[in-house]
């Protein structure tokens, strides 16, 4: 069993070549490979060859440990590793050449995730952590913010490409915006879990993230302060997850109920 230290320096180094491999890919021709949940939730090319190195690499370092991974299917490996990888989260920002995407790579045994990392391969910032050893941007420590109440605070979120769930999203948001100072919808929830993480977002709230969005952004988080769950104690999950400091979140989770954010009438959503 190596230790979260050693799973985070390779996970590094991997994310560090596929950063390198989507900044040379787009300097190209961005082709749509295809699509997911409906026809406005793309797979380029470049992210199919992003996961095919990230996979390469970490079989060739530790070929024991399974792999899941948002474009390809789950591998079930021989060690208690596995690693969860996104290799561009914020496609559609990199489809337009919107330099809001990374790349998120976590080590986890069983359910609990020891290591990750998030890189966004054109600003080169990297954000890290491993279980207990607090958060890092650029090797530097972070921390939440320390926003006093909901009004102040500047809110993270984002919407499904489903247009159904996003005509929903949208009533929740209307709800919510005039409470807080503002929200920003930046399209990459692994880089929004990250400024909640140094402050640059106080609190964030969306839904229908996926295990390859949340397992690096949301250890980073806790680790640099914040809470990272769902509403009325349930764990975070597709259905919904919320995040802000430990002192802000209660008044925030107490503004997203207000808004409607703990109701849910779609009895098919999470697809």
């Amino acid at each position: 069993m190596p230790s979260p230290q050693e799973l985070l320096e390779l996970a590094v180094e991997v994310a560090t070549k596929a950063g390198r491999l989507v900044v040379e890919g787009r300097r190209g021709i961005v082709e749509v490979a295809d699509t997911k949940s409906s026809p406005t939730d793309v797979v380029t090319k470049v992210d199919v060859a992003s996961e095919e190195l990230i996979r390469r690499e970490i079989r060739h370092a530790r070929p024991h440990d399974g792999f899941v991974g948002e474009e390809g299917a789950d591998t079930v490996g021989t060690s208690p590793v596995t690693w969860v990888a996104d290799p561009i989260d914020g496609t559609v920002n990199f489809l337009y050449d919107i330099p809001q995407f990374a790349i998120s790579l976590a080590a986890r045994v069983a359910d609990e995730v020891l290591a990750g990392v998030v890189h966004n391969p054109v600003s080169g910032e990297t954000f890290t952590a491993i279980l207990g050893g607090g958060g890092f941007r650029d090797g530097q420590p972070i921390t939440v913010s320390s926003c006093p109440d909901v009004a102040s605070a500047l809110v993270g979120t984002g919407y499904a490409y489903r247009s159904d769930v996003r005509a929903h999203q949208g009533v929740e948001s209307a709800r919510l915006i005039p409470v807080v100072r503002d929200v920003r919808r930046l399209g990459s929830a692994a880089l929004d879990l990250c400024f909640v993480a140094c402050g640059r977002l106080d609190a964030y709230v969306e839904r229908g993230l996926k295990p390859w969005d949340l397992a690096a952004g949301r250890l980073i988080a806790e680790e640099a302060g914040a809470r990272v769950s769902g509403l009325g104690g349930r764990d975070a999950s597709e259905l919904l997850v919320a995040a802000a400091s430990e002192g802000l979140f209660p008044a925030f989770e107490s503004a997203l109920l207000d808004a409607g954010y703990g109701e849910w009438p779609m009895a098919n959503w999470p697809a």
